[in-house]
Formats: structure tokens, sequence, C-alpha cells
């Protein structure tokens, strides 16, 4: 009897203390249900989480020592010593508790370890996370060091080179906003009116009819009949270029991670400015495209349409669409200054009351049923009214492609970079008939003559 209680109490205070002291150790309460207890003071998350390293080290050696203890404890019941099959079932039952124990440390464990890994992210700052991403050491290693692999273009002229003083804004020196307060941009319009087709060769070919001579007539029986004639010929449109260049200091690149991402934009948006004006406008001369207008049917009133005396912008806007229906080439949109589509919403009656749009509902873009595209890259006073998908198609060679390169120049000594942006494209014009152009102020003259 001596000998079952001092192995009876052995056994009860080794499970006790081994449950207690892990407990206590790691902020649990065994008399209810396993609650955590917050440490009064935590110095910080980095010293917490080394402490809990620790607890959990004494845990498993403590845990290692309960099951050898519970083996031999079993084995010896198996022998038939004299050991109660009561302390058997309590040893069992306080293994089973501090499996769960365990599970539940180990549950703490993993959201300690995730919230090291927010709290690390939430005390860094924007840059420093853009500086330790894996997109931003990537583009280190394209616009760094290994930019020599990618070759640039040798700028001949003298360029303004972007540093730190000009770059200054994107330098960062404290907390700020992270969305930079860039120079106002247009938006693009007149590609999304044209169908556009990829191409890889440096020109287009296609076919234009140029002569349909229609003879069908009704024909007696056993008579000749007569002959009808066509013709096409070959149309070609060259690829051009739309380029620019932009230097940069290393320091400034180093210094502002999202400077090479700002430029990229700024110069994509160069070419689109230049793009739009080069779709409407271009002369063909050089290496300029051959722009819409200037191979665009110039408006003229048809024999159809009488004096019109109190003529107005809209209604040479209609009868432009009608010279296009004449054409058989029915217009699917119009282009305008935007300072002109003001002028077309604010037209009132004799009474003052504005007779298209109302200013207390929402004004659609509309204009006798057709889409109205206002852009600043229309002259003010012009107007285009025309077929855009049937009249003109864009070729793309190349879409826009920015490159940075070490190589152009005396970049290399004077650790600069040359950022080139470039697009090839072709625009081929190929139903002149199909666009109406003119200015709103000689059309209302011609109207009403």
């Amino acid at each position: 009897m001596k000998r079952y209680f001092t192995l009876t109490h052995l056994l009860v205070a080794f499970a006790l203390a081994v449950m207690c002291g892990v407990a206590a150790a790691h902020g649990f309460d065994l008399g209810g249900s396993a609650m955590l207890i917050a440490p009064a003071v935590v110095a910080s998350l980095e010293e917490l989480a080394t402490e809990f390293a620790a607890q959990s080290a004494e845990l498993k050696t403590q845990q290692s020592n309960l099951k050898d203890a519970h083996k031999e404890l079993t084995e010896r019941y198996e022998k038939g010593d004299t050991i109660s099959r009561e302390l058997k079932e309590s040893i069992d039952k306080a293994m089973t508790n501090f499996n769960g124990l365990k599970g539940q440390v180990d549950e703490l464990e993993q959201k300690m370890s995730q919230r090291v890994v927010e709290d690390s992210k939430q005390s860094k700052t924007w840059g420093q996370q853009v500086i330790e991403s894996s997109s931003f050491k990537s583009s280190q290693t394209e616009y760094g060091d290994n930019v020599g692999s990618k070759r640039g273009v040798i700028a001949s002229a003298s360029v303004k080179q972007i540093t730190q003083a000009t770059a200054g804004g994107l330098v960062s020196r404290a907390t700020r906003e992270t969305e930079v307060s860039s120079l106002l941009k247009e938006r693009r319009v007149l590609r999304d009116l044209l169908p556009v087709i990829p191409v890889n060769t440096a020109a287009v070919e296609y076919a234009r009819q140029t002569l349909r001579t229609n003879n069908a007539a009704p024909v007696a029986e056993a008579a000749a009949k007569p002959y009808s004639d066509y013709a096409w010929d070959v149309v070609t449109v060259n690829i051009r270029t739309l380029a620019h260049l932009a230097k940069l200091t290393r320091q400034a690149l180093d210094d502002a991670p999202r400077l090479a991402g700002e430029i990229d934009a700024e110069m994509r948006y160069g070419l689109g400015y230049v793009e739009e004006r080069q779709l409407l406008y271009g002369t063909g001369v050089g290496q300029n495209l051959a722009g819409i207008i200037p191979q665009a049917t110039a408006f003229a009133r048809p024999a159809s349409i009488g004096t019109m005396a109190s003529a107005t912008a809209i209604d040479v806007l209609r009868v432009a669409m009608l010279q296009n229906v004449l054409a058989l080439l029915p217009a699917d949109g119009i282009v305008l200054n935007a300072a002109d589509w003001a002028a077309i919403e604010l037209t009132k009656d004799a009474q003052g009351r504005y007779i298209f749009a109302d200013p207390q509902a929402v004004s659609r873009e509309v204009m006798w049923g057709l889409p109205v595209v206002a852009t600043p890259a229309m002259n003010m006073g012009d107007f285009l009214v025309g077929a855009f998908g049937q009249s003109a198609t864009i070729y793309d060679r190349m879409g826009v492609e920015v490159l940075i390169s070490t190589e152009n120049a005396d970049d290399f000594e004077k650790n600069l970079a040359t950022m080139r942006a470039e697009e090839r494209l072709a625009l081929a014009v190929k139903r002149p008939l199909g666009f109406t152009k003119g200015t709103l102020a000689t059309a209302v003259t011609a109207l009403k003559a």
C-alpha cells in the first residue's frame, strides 16, 4: 500500500506539474476551457517570438517525458503491478488533455507567425515594400547593372536629363500620399473608331477599285449582250515610326523607385498624343502618316437641299451625314473639337430655351443618332463626319515599346540611362468618300447662300 501510494502521487504530481508548468508558460487557465492570457507588457514582436520559440521547445521536452512515464506506467500495469485502473484512466485522461493543450499551443504559434508577418508589412512604408518586392528587383535587373544587354539608339542631339532635381517630387523624404499628381492627359479616342489589324511587314498593300462601268440592260432574245468594265489598282501604305527619348540619371532611378514607371507612362502618352493628331491631320509627307482629313471629301450642299436662311452647326452635321449616304457610305461617327461640341449643346431658341440638351439631365454625346467624339486633337472649328468602320484601317506593325539602356552615347561614363519609346503603324484611308470634312463656319455660310 505504501508503494502504491508513493507511485500514485509521483505520477499525478509529475503530470500536473508538467501540465501546469506548460499552461502557465503559455498563458492557459486549466480551471476551465483553455484561454489565452495576454502578457502585461510586450517589448516587441521579435522578443515575444523568441520567447515563444523557447517555451515551445520546452513544451516538446515535457511532452516527451510525459509520454515516457505513460509508457512505463502502462507496461507495469500490464505486468500485474499493484496499479489501480482508476489511476491509469486518470493518467490517460491527463495525456489526452495534454495533447489538446499541445494543439492549442501549436495553433497559437501559427497565429503568432501570421501576426509577425502582418505587423512587419504594416510597419514598412510603401516605398520599402516596393523596393523589396520581386517586381521591383526584377526591374532593377532590367534597368540596372545588367541593362547593357539592351542596346539603345544613340542620340545625336543635346537633350535634357531627368536628375534628382527634376525628379525630386518622386524621391521619398517623408511619408506622403502614394498617388502622383501628374499633368493632365487627353483621352485617345480616334483609334477606337477605326478597325485595327496587326501586320508583320514594313508596308501594306491593298487592292482599290478605280473603275465601274455598269452596262447591264434588258436584252432581247438572241441579241448581243452589253459588256461592263471594271478596274483595280494596288495601293501601298508604308509603316511609319513614332518615337522619342528621355534621359535619366542612375541616381534618380535608384532613389525614386517609381520613376521608371512614371516616365514609362508619360512616354506612352506622348506617343498617343502624336498618334491622335497624325491619324487626323497627317500630311503623308516624309515620315508623316497620311491622315484622314487631308484625304476626306470636302463638304458640299447636295442639290436636294435648298437655301437654309437660319442654318446652324447642327444643320451642317445633318447635311454632312446626307452627303455620306449619297456616297453609299452612311456615317457611323462625328468628330469635333470639345469647344465646338459645347457650343452646340448651348444652342438656344428664340425664347432662351436649350434646344439640344436639358441642363438638369445627363446629356449623351449623340447628334442625329450618331456618337460624337469630342477631342482636343481636332482643330477648333473643324468637323469630320465619317463611315470610320468601312473607310479606313490602322495597321499595327509594333505596339508601344519602352526600353531603357545605358549604352547610348556617353551614358555609361556619366552614369546616365536613356529611355526610348516607339511604335510602328500605318493608316490606310481606303474610301475617301466615306469621310466628309469642313469648317463649321464655312459650311453654315454655304447652307445659307
